[in-house]
């Protein structure tokens, strides 16, 4: 059981590892900061990009510039995200990406992961 479950383990974060979104994407994301309790990021979102498919662990999401978007909702709809400079929310685990970015303007944010 317990080499089932080292291997399991072993497994995911060699998934999240090749799916980490720097180094995915450097042109969107810098790591600031990485030591064995947290990762520190730097996003900056522009409007028309599409990021390619990317893992983020649970994390801080501390927003550096006013920042808009739309997405399609899981009923179809169009909604509107924005949020204020200096806002922060708390943001699951999540596998996404090959959306292009509908920005209303360039975002720029941290995120702070925890390990």
């Amino acid at each position: 059981m317990a080499l089932v479950l080292a291997f399991a383990f072993a497994t995911a974060k060699a998934q999240l590892s090749a799916l980490d979104p720097v180094r995915v994407a450097p042109h969107i994301y810098e790591a600031l900061l990485e030591n064995d309790r947290v990762r520190v990021l730097r996003a900056t979102e522009r409007t028309g990009e599409t990021p390619p498919l990317h893992s983020h662990r649970e994390r801080v999401v501390v927003f550096l510039s006013p920042c808009a978007w739309m997405e399609i909702t899981a009923d179809g709809q169009t909604a509107m995200q924005s949020y204020k400079l200096g806002d922060v929310l708390w943001a699951e685990r999540i596998t996404h990406g090959g959306e292009t970015f509908r920005g209303v303007q360039e975002c720029t944010l941290l995120e702070i992961e925890l390990k």
